[in-house]
């Protein structure tokens, strides 16, 4: 089997690798920051000093990122593509801007090698249980080489299209979702809150009601909290919002709540929640209502 290169082993990618490494997968892996070599290493795969040394001769390139410029200099700028095997895929699992995606796509596939836009959902959660959502797009001879190894990482893996870039944009479709669903969700308890209903009762009620989501139920309750667990920031939200924006103005789509709700993110950011969990939106309306 040929060694597979993962680079970025932080809080979704040190996970998502050490379940390559569990499923039999020889994987070098490279994160910037030492710790995350060395619980990598903890975890039974082979840390790399380097991206050269990750990549040297690979099969497959994980990318698991911040954002595209990071992916552009790995792939170019680092010289990690032109160490890969000459057949290797290119697997893109960042949350990144569907046009810059089928960009980085062109220039890997002029070198003969595969590219593969796979964001995923399911959050650290679901990268430490291997539950994750992907959304990968590529031909689909190029799925089906790489399936075994989106498979070890996610229990849901979708064909979504042929080109990259679909990928990308089924993610923000998610994100869309998820984003404006939890601004509203801060929005409704925050008027329970202002007219004096209890916040847990408030809760209870529209969980088992119609108006109930996963969103809801999963951020309602720590919306309550003074200081709760971070399971994904503001920031990212504030990030993938804009992505949102950034592919509905691609394609000339009006994306009214989205906006709204970017907004409402990046309030929480700018009065200093950006690395506070996701749920702190609820900040932004307690600003706004001075409560």
């Amino acid at each position: 089997m040929s060694p597979v290169a993962f680079v970025g082993l932080g809080s979704m990618g040190l996970p998502m690798a050490r379940n390559l490494v569990r499923h039999g997968f020889p994987v070098r892996g490279f994160d910037v920051r030492a710790e995350g070599r060395s619980a990598f290493a903890t975890a039974g795969g082979t840390p790399a000093d380097t991206i050269a040394a990750a990549s040297e001769g690979a099969g497959a390139l994980v990318l698991m990122v911040v954002n595209a410029d990071q992916a552009e200099s790995i792939l170019f700028g680092e010289g990690a593509l032109e160490r890969l095997g000459p057949d290797a895929a290119v697997v893109l699992m960042a949350t990144c801007p569907p046009a810059a995606v089928a960009a980085l796509a062109r220039r890997v596939t002029a070198t003969g090698r595969a590219f593969v836009d796979a964001p995923v959902s399911g959050g650290v959660v679901g990268a430490e249980a291997g539950t994750l959502t992907i959304m990968a797009a590529a031909p689909a001879d190029v799925i089906a080489g790489v399936r075994p190894l989106l498979e070890a990482m996610g229990d849901k893996v979708f064909h979504v299209g042929p080109e990259p870039g679909q990928g990308a944009t089924m993610k923000a479709v998610n994100q869309l979702l998820c984003g404006v669903n939890l601004a509203a969700a801060a929005e409704a308890l925050s008027l329970a809150a202002k007219v004096g209903i209890d916040g847990a009762t408030a809760l209870e009620i529209v969980s088992g009601s119609s108006a109930s989501s996963w969103m809801l139920r999963d951020r309602g309750p720590r919306m309550l909290e003074e200081t709760p667990r971070v399971t994904s920031a503001v920031d990212i939200f504030v990030k993938d919002l804009g992505i949102v924006l950034e592919a509905g103005r691609s394609e000339k789509a009006a994306l009214p709540l989205a906006a709204l709700a970017h907004q409402l993110f990046l309030a929480a950011s700018s009065r200093g929640a950006g690395a506070e969990d996701d749920s702190q939106v609820i900040g932004s309306y307690r600003a706004l209502n001075g409560k």
